[in-house]
């Protein structure tokens, strides 16, 4: 699966046009969310907590059309309760957007 930096910007152009000060407000809203969701990740005490972030996780990246991350948020809610390695595998794709 390749890594398209452009596909979240190219989301955001087609919802609301040529407008660059909008599109890098919801760029940021988005990666907040994105943030928010993986510390409850992080955060998890039970399984059910634990996929609800990462379900959380991966609708926000199919609204947005980071699919790499999409992909890697469904692999964590299959994963363990505070597993680093998807834990890392998430940080670091969220910090390539």
């Amino acid at each position: 699966m390749a890594y398209d930096p452009g596909a979240i910007d190219a989301t955001l152009a087609a919802a609301v046009g040529d407008e660059p000060a909008l599109i890098a407000e919801l760029r940021e809203a988005f990666l907040d969310s994105a943030q928010r969701a993986l510390a409850m990740m992080i955060a998890a005490e039970s399984a059910e907590t634990w996929r609800q972030g990462a379900w959380r996780l991966k609708g926000l990246a199919a609204s947005f059309g980071a699919v790499r991350l999409m992909a890697l948020a469904s692999d964590g809610a299959a994963a363990p309760i505070g597993d680093g390695e998807t834990i890392r595998r998430l940080r670091r794709a969220i910090d390539r957007l």
